[in-house]
């Protein structure tokens, strides 16, 4: 059950490597606030719709700062790395994630610090690493402080999203973070980008991808693995997200991949089975996230 549970949960980071090549050919390029709005509220309210209950008590509080976390400055980040950087290396600067989550889950989760975990992520830091490296590309030093905070939005919201146990749906659960999240997206926008232009085909179709797949599906899966997986193992997974991006460059925009980044592809994998394997040996019998109705 642990390993469907740990392919289930994969798709999400498989699918989030293609963000960067829609984003760029896609999406208008200057408006990444906007874009992260119509991505997290649309799909937000469409899953509310399907799960209408609403947050009581002090889970108004959790639930915007999940939101904002997991997705307000997380995909605000993400854009202007995804913008600013090659999707290869937008994603690769991500990898430092799985590595702050072993040492944000050690007090905040009570969870000891597994040098087994540490070392999967350093294994996987240093193969995504490769993974861009072996294109021989420039970094944008604004892309790359994004891509860092980022990582750090995610991972504090990873921990915290494991730590608080709501008594809802998974499907619930989801909504309500999106819905938040794109809240907070739209008065940001409001604020600090101009109007969006008119809007062309491609460009409906590419929010259209992002939001029903690569935010409500795949946000569905990803909470999914949280309450099933220690947060540790899951956040190692986020490795498949640079990986997906390099293998996307190479098959949809004819980028060649170096024997240097055929080598990071392989520490990533090698990253992914040790990270598993530390959390299956050290918490063989962790209780799942009570969240009711997990799909």
């Amino acid at each position: 059950m642990r390993h469907l549970d740990i392919g289930i949960t994969a798709i999400a980071p498989l699918v989030w490597g293609s963000t960067y090549y829609v984003t760029t050919e896609f999406l208008p390029a200057g408006y990444p606030v906007t874009m992260a709005a119509l991505r997290a509220l649309p799909a937000g309210l469409l899953l509310l719709v399907l799960a209408p209950r609403l947050p009581k008590g002090n889970w108004w509080l959790r639930i915007f700062i999940l939101g904002a976390l997991n997705f307000t400055l997380f995909w605000v980040f993400l854009f202007i790395a995804a913008y600013r950087l090659p999707g290869g290396v937008a994603a690769t600067v991500g990898a430092v994630q799985p590595l702050i989550v072993v040492f944000l889950a050690a007090p905040l989760l009570g969870t000891a610090i597994r040098a087994a975990s540490a070392l999967a992520a350093l294994i996987g830091i240093l193969g995504v690493g490769l993974l861009v490296l072996g294109s021989g590309i420039s970094l944008d030093p604004i892309g790359l402080i994004a891509g860092i905070c980022g990582a750090a939005s995610m991972a504090a919201g990873t921990v915290l999203t494991r730590k608080w146990q709501p008594p809802v749906s998974l499907l619930t659960f989801t909504a309500w973070q999106l819905t938040a999240g794109g809240l907070l997206l739209v008065l940001l926008a409001v604020f600090i980008e101009p109007p969006l232009p008119p809007l062309d085909a491609r460009n409906l179709s590419g929010i259209f991808y992002l939001a029903l797949i690569g935010a409500a599906l795949t946000y569905i899966l990803w909470f999914r693995g949280i309450s099933r997986i220690e947060p540790d193992a899951v956040s190692v997974l986020g490795f498949l997200s640079p990986l997906s991006a390099v293998l996307i460059g190479w098959a949809l925009l004819g980028q060649a991949l170096t024997q240097m980044q055929i080598t990071g592809a392989a520490l990533v994998f090698a990253a992914i089975w040790l990270g598993q394997r530390a959390g299956r040996v050290h918490s063989p019998n962790l209780p799942k996230h009570p969240i009711r109705n997990p799909v």
